[in-house]
Order: structure tokens, then sequence, then C-alpha cells
């Protein structure tokens, strides 16, 4: 569904199609969801899930680019009692504490989610629909830029003249928390994410299965 429809209509069509019910999500790790959504649809919420680890840099990126913008920005938290340093021990749960609950918390009563998630990014997201039913969170998942390569990605950063993360040029192509990020190549953007362990993923993007935990295996998530 929508394979062959650019980001702008697709992320039109779900406005057009789930109005209020419709939340879109940005991490921030570049520019271009979020100016694509509000080029699309001008004015609408972006949400970011600020788990009490994101970089600085990141921080700051997004102010900066709500400000350039004029983006409608809504940080979410996690609940105040979430224990400070369990991802020195556990890092599954510090992912199910600072990002997945406050995604549930974002989502609750919606009915279609739109993330940033690409092909390219690595073998466990190879597959990614453009449009999906996330059948564990009962939400329509929306890809816009699914089919994007890191060339369309730089392509339209350059046309619209959009600043870089201030990391990304410090050798950090995949940018998640600080306590679990690290540089890594080109050739793997998420080698740096949960370095040294099996993780690959944090649990947003598990549409079935488990919530967290989710291990490198050959390009399967589950």
């Amino acid at each position: 569904m929508h394979e062959n429809s650019t980001p702008h209509e697709v992320l039109r069509w779900a406005h057009t199609e789930f109005g209020p019910d419709l939340v879109v999500t940005v991490s921030f790790a570049d520019p271009v969801l979020a100016h694509l959504a509000n080029e699309a649809v001008p004015g609408i919420e972006i949400v970011l899930i600020d788990t009490g680890y994101l970089f600085a840099e990141t921080s700051w990126y997004a102010d900066d680019l709500r400000r350039r913008f004029g983006l409608n920005l809504r940080t979410v938290h996690p609940h105040p009692d979430v224990e400070r340093d369990v991802w020195q021990t556990d890092t599954d749960a510090c992912c199910a504490a600072r990002k997945v609950e406050p995604l549930e918390r974002t989502l609750a009563g919606k009915r279609a989610w739109v993330s940033g998630l690409r092909r390219s990014d690595g073998a466990s997201r190879a597959n990614t629909p453009v449009v999906q039913d996330d059948l564990l969170r009962r939400v329509v998942k929306v890809n816009p830029i699914a089919r994007w390569t890191d060339h369309d990605v730089d392509s339209y950063a350059a046309a619209h003249r959009l600043p870089a993360h201030p990391l990304t040029d410090r050798g950090y192509p995949s940018i998640g928390c600080w306590p679990c990020t690290r540089p890594s190549s080109a050739d793997d953007p998420r080698g740096g994410r949960w370095s040294g362990s099996e993780k690959t993923e944090c649990g947003l993007h598990v549409s079935g299965g488990e919530l967290v935990g989710v291990r490198r295996t050959t390009g399967s998530t589950s």
C-alpha cells in the first residue's frame, strides 16, 4: 500500500484518513521526517520521546529545528519515578520504561502512528512496509520514508538546506541515548547502538512478539 507514493503524499493521506487520531514521532537523529511532516501538513504535532538520556546535542537540535521551521513540537517524558540507573544492569528494562511506556501513553486512544523507519537502516528493518498494521499496539503504522536510501535523505536535506545533527560529523550515523550509543561506520549505521551486545532494537518498532530485547539475528526482529 502506497509503495509508489511520495512521502508527502503518504503523510497527507494519513492526515486525511486519521486526522486527530494520527501521531507523528521523531527521534531528531536527522531533520528529514520532522521537516517532511511539517511541509505536508503545516502545524501538525510532532512528538519527541525524551528518555532522560538523550544527548545534549539532540535536545539542542530538536529545539533549534523547532525554532527554525516553526514546528509544533511536544515532548513526552518517562514517569518521574523511573529507576535512574537501570541501564547499567538491564538495558531492556531501561528501554521499556523510558521509550516503550511513553510511546504507549502517546498512542493511547489513537488510530495511526507515523515513524521514520527506513529499510536502509539495517537488516532488521529491511522489509519495512510504507503502511502496515501494528498488531501489537493496534494502530496503523505509517513509514513515509521507508523506501528512502541514505542518498535520498541527504539529497532532501541538501535541497531544503536542513542542518545536520551535531553528532553526525563525529561518527554517529545512528543516534539514540548516550549510554547505549557509540560511533559506528556508515556501512553499519546501527552498529553503534547497544554495541557489544546482541540487542538491535529498543522495542518501539516491534509489531509483534517481544516489546523489548530484540536481538541480533540473520535479519529477523523476532
